[in-house]
């Protein structure tokens, strides 16, 4: 899943907020409770390259990904695993996107 979203706010500004924000991109993209486990995440330069465990009750799924921080958009390349097959993928979008914007605001 790849998701462009353009901002006004300086690099440094957008890329503190992603950091600081990060958990609560993925949460409650679905109807389905889900626990994030595992979480990694490193940044170089101003690309965030993240990974991290989805349990849902007795399954669990890997998502990763790099959140790319440009002078004027923040580009999402994640792989969503299991949630790509469980939840539509026009919803996790929405849901990503509409997260993302409100970092942005």
């Amino acid at each position: 899943m790849r998701i462009t979203v353009s901002h006004t706010k300086s690099k440094q500004e957008v890329t503190r907020a992603v950091d600081r924000s990060f958990d609560d991109l993925f949460r409650n993209i679905g109807i389905i409770p889900i626990q994030f486990v595992e979480e990694r995440r490193t940044w170089q330069g101003s690309t965030l390259t993240f990974s991290l465990s989805a349990k849902m009750g007795f399954v669990s799924t890997p998502i990763k990904g790099t959140i790319e921080v440009t002078d004027r958009d923040l580009t999402i390349d994640a792989d969503l695993g299991l949630f790509e097959r469980l939840i539509p993928a026009t919803k996790a979008r929405e849901a990503i996107t509409n997260r993302v914007r409100g970092l942005l605001t």
